[in-house]
């Protein structure tokens, strides 16, 4: 295992690499100018030749793109051309928040999709597996924004039960009740769609083990069905089921930058698309490379689960 985990950090370096070339130039060549968003329409060249000096966009790409890099290593994400903060303190002060809604939101939805779609399987055809197809499709169809805003009118200015966004109130005391309320809305939102999907994968995954033949000898020797079920054939449908679940935790990122926007929750997904409006590129390029580490680490801690769920998968 240990030899595997070595393999594949080394399989990422070349990758990195890559994901750091195609992102520096593609931010870079992206319509719009830092400098022109914030700079006086009236300024003369001579000023707008001096801003961009300042912020390092008059040397060549090549010559930028390696002292990015530089400061890369180092672990200097360089300054916003926005806020003039250290990009590095302003990730760290949103990733708590995305790191806290997309946690919960992936709980709840494994939660849900998991019991529901073991459940629509074990019941194939029945009122119950109709109904839970039904949910399932309603998860895929609903556009995150469409929902978002559904709910903010029904439950925040019908209702007035819950906050419209935000990740605490205004002048209250910011406890555990508070923030609370604050996440029910935009967790159900970004969980929904994940239920909507992973039910029909884990329908679709348990359809294919209960018809395996080590079931029948299982329920022929006097197993119960729920032993049967969730011990036997639920065990080995965990692999496809984990495959996807690991998938989703990086798409939960770029999931979130809606869902952020929609409830004006202070995480990556709200910085992310403060940094496109103002062409803030140092922040946009962080954003990007945190994300890929973010899926190759994913698919790492995916593997090494395989082996966990399954002793019969060994890594050399």
């Amino acid at each position: 295992m240990f030899s595997y985990i070595v393999r594949r950090l080394l399989i990422a370096v070349p990758v990195l690499i890559g994901v750091t070339i195609f992102n520096f130039f593609m931010i870079n060549w992206a319509p719009g100018n830092p400098v022109e968003m914030f700079i006086d329409p009236n300024a003369s060249q001579e000023q707008i030749a001096l801003r961009k000096d300042q912020l390092g966009l008059n040397a060549p790409l090549w010559l930028q793109y390696f002292q990015w890099v530089n400061r890369l290593l180092h672990g200097d994400f360089g300054y916003s051309f926005s806020t003039y903060q250290p990009v590095s303190q302003m990730i760290l002060e949103r990733l708590g928040p995305t790191l806290l809604l997309m946690g919960l939101s992936l709980l709840v939805a494994v939660l849900i999709a998991v019991p529901l779609g073991i459940l629509s399987a074990t019941k194939q055809y029945s009122k119950l597996d109709y109904a839970t197809t039904g949910v399932s499709f309603l998860g895929i169809s609903i556009p995150p924004f469409f929902l978002g805003l559904g709910l903010i009118f029904l439950f925040s200015l019908e209702l007035q039960v819950l906050p419209t966004g935000g990740m605490v109130t205004l002048g209250g005391d910011g406890g555990f009740a508070d923030r609370l309320s604050h996440l029910i809305l935009p967790v159900f939102v970004l969980a929904m769609g994940i239920v909507g999907k992973k039910i029909r994968f884990v329908r679709a995954s348990m359809l294919e083990i209960l018809g395996q033949d080590y079931l029948r000898t299982a329920r022929a020797k006097g197993l119960r069905e729920f032993v049967v079920t969730n011990k036997h054939a639920l065990r080995n449908a965990l692999i496809p089921i984990i495959t996807v679940v690991g998938l989703e935790i990086p798409v939960l990122l770029g999931g979130a930058v809606i869902t952020e926007q929609v409830f004006q929750w202070p995480g990556m997904g709200q910085l992310t698309i403060q940094a496109i409006m103002s062409r803030d590129y140092p922040t946009l390029m962080a954003v990007n490379f945190m994300a890929a580490v973010m899926v190759l680490v994913t698919n790492l801690l995916t593997d090494i689960v395989y082996s966990i769920a399954d002793p019969r998968i060994k890594y050399q």
